[in-house]
């Protein structure tokens, strides 16, 4: 799930809780072939039916909803097999061709790793909750180790080491393993939203900025222009009021994706050489590669110099080759390319392609399916 939709199902959780309403949180654990959602997906379910986010194109849900209001009842977490086969739906040919696994679990915010989860959420808060899928408890662990809850001594400190590794990873993404015993254990993922950090504040950033935000980015923007840099153009950003001499005062997130997009050299330049300094892992500059050329050389010129490493982490040209044109089709080519950036992806046609539609090396194996079988209901 992106940060737009936690978003959405924070604040519709937080309503309903103070309203007294009884609420659930269905969760993708297992993904076996082709489904529409990733593990990790969630979508809340109040105790009057009414739902906010979803887990699928529309084929589960109205099941899904009916098992979590049974769990608001009973309080008894389940998971259940879906099967989106054409077989499953009666032969109709609208099948997904895969099957997943869904947990359902009624919200409790008294348990103090489920409050610990919630307000890592909230907070954009890099932590990882632990879930024994086929047991009790559970546990949030944070990168320093730190830990909230617990979980039964056989499984504790195969979960922590896993959960651990899982948060160093660039893009950590939920995911379901056995433990050495076989208990199947499902490791959630709270990651901060990314930060997208644009250098100029001109016409073309405006699109960028407005569609990264929908998407769920951190968005920056940085330019010396009062006239330009204002919340009317870049609503959701964070705006910065600095000259290139400025820079060294702002100082990008760990996992920033930069953009220098001026369209004026000698800004460039300087915005160049503070992202290739920042240790962001990526840096963009959009434009021809010879722009990109120019301005190292102009930097070179002038005595500052770059290691492999961080000169590895330069792109240009930016986006993905979409033939785009236009400013929202410019922004639309490089959100693409930062999301497959991001996941692990080369960004090529899925058409043609002979592998999995979610294959990437990003991706554990599938896990075994989980919980007792449901043929998904017809419209998947």
């Amino acid at each position: 799930m992106n940060a737009a939709e936690t978003r959405a199902l924070l604040l519709a959780l937080t309503a309903a809780l103070s309203r007294g309403q009884g609420a659930a949180i269905a969760t993708v654990v297992g993904v076996h072939g082709s489904a529409y959602r990733r593990e990790g997906t969630r979508m809340l379910v109040l105790d009057d039916g009414a739902q906010v986010c979803m887990l699928s194109g529309g084929c589960l849900e109205a099941e899904v909803v009916e098992v979590a209001l049974e769990v608001i009842r009973t309080g008894v977490p389940t998971v259940t097999h879906y099967d989106l086969s054409e077989d499953a739906t009666w032969g109709l040919g609208i099948g997904c061709g895969g099957s997943v696994d869904v947990r359902v679990e009624r919200v409790n915010s008294g348990d103090p790793a489920t409050a610990a989860w919630l307000a890592a959420l909230e907070a954009g808060e890099l932590a990882a909750l632990v879930v024994p899928l086929d047991g009790h408890g559970q546990l949030l662990l944070r990168p320093d180790g730190s830990m909230v809850g617990d979980l039964p001594p056989h499984i504790r400190e195969f979960a922590r080491q896993a959960a651990l590794e899982r948060l160093t990873q660039l893009e950590p993404r939920a995911v379901t393993l056995r433990a050495p015993d076989g208990t199947p254990v499902f490791i959630d993922v709270s990651t901060p939203p990314p930060q997208l950090v644009l250098y100029g504040a001109g016409h073309d950033a405006i699109p960028l900025a407005t569609q990264a935000h929908a998407l769920g980015y951190d968005v920056h923007v940085i330019d010396p222009r009062d006239a330009y840099l204002t919340p009317g153009r870049f609503p959701g950003a964070t705006l910065h009021d600095l000259a290139p001499e400025d820079l060294a005062t702002f100082t990008p997130a760990g996992r920033a994706h930069l953009v220098i997009m001026n369209h004026h050299l000698d800004r460039d330049r300087v915005c160049l050489a503070h992202a290739l300094r920042s240790g962001a892992p990526y840096v963009g500059v959009l434009g021809p590669r010879s722009r990109a050329r120019d301005l190292l050389a102009a930097l070179e010129a002038e005595g500052e110099t770059f290691t492999p490493e961080q000169l590895a982490r330069l792109r240009s040209p930016i986006g993905l080759r979409l033939g785009a044109e236009a400013p929202e089709e410019v922004a639309m080519s490089i959100l693409a390319e930062l999301m497959a950036w991001r996941r692990g992806y080369d960004g090529s046609f899925l058409s043609g392609h002979d592998g999995r539609i979610h294959d990437a090396q990003t991706h554990a194996e599938a896990p075994t399916p989980l919980g007792r079988d449901v043929a998904a209901p017809a419209g998947s």
